[in-house]
């Protein structure tokens, strides 16, 4: 019988031993798998792929145990050699192999160039080969900048006393209302995809205070454009208690600063790989939607053509604008007419034409809608009846209210279009893993 500890003795060295001073010319094995071979003729150069970045190994044919023509990319292999210093080398070291264990061999070659810095190739082939694509260093180092930003999230939240809840993704109704549901059948009863939270994180703030989640939403939406998608992950918090909808806007500047300083300090690496500048999130600054469109249609003589929302264009613009005038990569965009949001935001008591909500632009894209919400039971029910809606479906989430609630407010983030927009990209696709759109569902 065996008893686990939790340990376990690999005899491979790890990234940090094989890149310090006392592996220096002493025998290391490191596992990988073969990203590029550089034949010389009696030497060859094998770059190995490991979850830290290229390792640089080299096989001089009477040294090892093993010819080069034994080897094809893609191989994952375990090798033993003699760690030697070599400035040209990523990291400035190299291993000189003595012998190489073969763990698995490809059954055909790459359909792609994954070794090439930059894969030229078009977007529609990185999606088909999705899983191939990612191996590029380029292509894998975007979602380890996603990774920074969910970990920021989620790091930031726990440290600002929220906790994290799980909701399903399975529901008898939309929160958002409208028509824009996937629709299925539960067990031969009527069913939607959510698409968000928005109903039970509210109804968690009268248990826990603050609350948040990270996790799919689905918006069935017969969109084909570069920033929309129709299942991506949403960074959403709700928090109680709060004396305005200003406290939502500074706790998600707060997260930006934590995120940007996490992405400084631990992923330098990825940052340069893909030249990444960051922005600036240190002064964020806020402008009521009306006032907005009207200083972007005097400056860049537009016609302001709809009253209750911003256009792409518009948002574009706006982002100029405060780019232009105030240097600023992010702006808060405030007091959104009470027409264009959901039922649960909270209007302003100063102009009820308007609501206490705010969409975050950075570099002229909404990446986060967010508010106040109503907490008082009667204004709730008085606001369903008031746009024509029906309370079916609600009775759960309107009981919630009947038995108190506190000031609230929260928000949603689409990580995907941070991710696009931080990295420059052109084309929300870019940071999906593996994306849902219109024409979409494999792999």
């Amino acid at each position: 019988m065996e008893i686990l500890d939790g340990r376990w003795e690999k005899e491979v060295t790890d990234w940090d031993t094989l890149l310090g001073d006392s592996a220096l010319n002493q025998t290391a094995v490191i596992d990988g798998a073969i990203h590029s071979i550089r034949n010389m003729g009696d030497v060859a150069f094998v770059i190995l792929r490991r979850r830290e970045g290229l390792f640089q190994t080299v096989l001089e044919n009477e040294k090892a145990d093993i010819s080069i023509h034994d080897l094809k990319e893609a191989m994952t292999v375990r090798v033993t050699g003699i760690v030697t210093e070599e400035e040209r080398a990523p990291h400035g070291r190299e291993l000189r192999i003595t012998g190489i264990e073969i763990l698995s061999s490809p059954a055909e070659p790459l359909p792609m160039a994954i070794d090439k810095w930059k894969l030229n190739t078009s977007l529609e082939a990185k999606l088909n080969l999705r899983p191939i694509a990612l191996r590029n260093i380029q292509e894998r180092s975007k979602f380890k900048i996603q990774e920074a930003l969910v970990r920021a999230f989620r790091d930031y939240l726990y440290a600002h006393g929220f906790t994290e809840i799980h909701t399903p993704k399975i529901g008898a109704r939309g929160a958002e209302g409208g028509a824009n549901l996937f629709k299925l059948s539960y067990f031969h009863k009527p069913a939607v995809l959510a698409q968000s939270p928005q109903f039970y994180k509210q109804m968690m703030v009268g248990v826990f205070d603050r609350v948040f989640e990270t996790g799919p939403v689905f918006r069935a939406e017969k969109h084909n454009t570069k920033r929309h998608l129709n299942e991506y992950t949403s960074l959403d918090f709700e928090m109680g208690y709060i004396d305005g909808f200003e406290e939502i806007m500074a706790m998600e500047t707060g997260f930006l600063q934590y995120a940007m300083e996490l992405l400084k300090k631990d992923y330098a690496k990825e940052l340069e790989i893909l030249k990444v500048k960051l922005p600036d999130a240190s002064r964020i600054p806020a402008v009521r939607f009306d006032e907005a469109k009207q200083l972007v249609s005097k400056k860049y003589d537009r016609k302001i053509r709809n009253l209750f929302d911003l256009e792409p264009e518009e948002e574009a613009l706006i982002g100029q604008y405060f780019k232009e005038e105030y240097n600023a990569d992010f702006v808060f965009v405030t007091h959104y007419p009470s027409k264009k949001r959901p039922f649960y935001a909270m209007d302003d008591p100063a102009d009820e034409r308007f609501t206490l909500s705010f969409d975050l632009l950075f570099h002229g894209l909404e990446i986060t809608t967010g508010g106040q919400r109503i907490h008082d039971y009667n204004a709730l029910k008085a606001k369903i009846a008031a746009r024509g809606m029906e309370e079916e479906g609600m009775e759960q989430y309107l009981d919630t209210f009947k038995h108190g609630m506190p000031p609230h407010g929260g928000l949603g983030i689409g990580l995907e279009r941070l991710t696009m927009q931080l990295l420059g990209e052109e084309n929300v696709r870019e940071t999906c893993l593996f994306p849902r759109d219109l024409n979409r569902l494999e792999p």
